[in-house]
């Protein structure tokens, strides 16, 4: 069953500021790298890493391709 809700000043999450460009895009870097782990597939292994991405929360950090991201960010990898 449903109940109603009682709001709460409390509940209310403030905005967190973000740079916005002239065309109303912003610019999406990878902070660091969270996790690793191998895919295996039929052929091969693929490595992948968790990346938690800037104006991004924890769980909304994806898995990328180790390869395409050591192509794009290689300064990610200087601490592994």
């Amino acid at each position: 069953m449903l109940r109603h809700y009682v709001s709460d000043p409390s509940h209310v999450i403030p905005p967190q500021p973000l740079e916005i460009n002239s065309d109303l895009t912003y610019d999406e870097e990878p902070v660091t790298i969270l996790d690793w782990k191998d895919k295996e597939l039929r052929n091969k292994i693929v490595r992948l890493v968790k990346v938690l991405w800037r104006n991004h929360s924890v769980e909304e950090a994806i898995w990328e391709t180790e390869d395409q991201m050591r192509e794009m960010y290689l300064r990610l990898f200087y601490d592994y």
